[in-house]
């Protein structure tokens, strides 16, 4: 199966094949700010199985773990595709907003739940 994503113009996609290796909805304060929103949803992908077309500018920060994350994005329309943590070398993560099909993509994780905001609630699947 290929999964294809892109940003709000178009002009920086990403094609990733198979399933993802986990979706994760993350609270912490770094990625409220990059959002803009209450938290951000990242749908990881051994980057092997990925595929980047188009330019794109980087914004790298340091981490919690004190290593570099390296996030991708339209210099056109500013969307933030995708991003690769340092401390995962193998993989690639989405941002789940930017897939053609976002909603078949069910979170498996939330992380930094001491910043998550009071009136956000997820029930992650069970596992069945």
């Amino acid at each position: 199966m290929k999964r294809e994503a892109s940003c709000s113009c178009g002009q920086l996609s990403i094609t990733a094949e198979g399933d993802p290796v986990k979706v994760s909805v993350c609270h912490c304060r770094a990625c409220q700010r990059r959002t803009g929103s209450a938290f951000g949803v990242a749908v990881f992908f051994d980057r092997k199985k990925v595929a980047v077309s188009g330019a794109s500018n980087s914004y790298i920060r340091s981490g919690d773990s004190g290593r570099s994350i390296e996030f991708r994005f339209c210099p056109d329309c500013g969307s933030t595709v995708y991003w690769m943590p340092e401390f995962r070398e193998n993989l690639l993560a989405v941002a789940l907003g930017c897939f053609e099909e976002p909603s078949c993509l069910v979170p498996t994780q939330c992380v930094y739940e001491e910043s998550r905001m009071r009136w956000v609630a997820f029930e992650l699947p069970s596992g069945d």
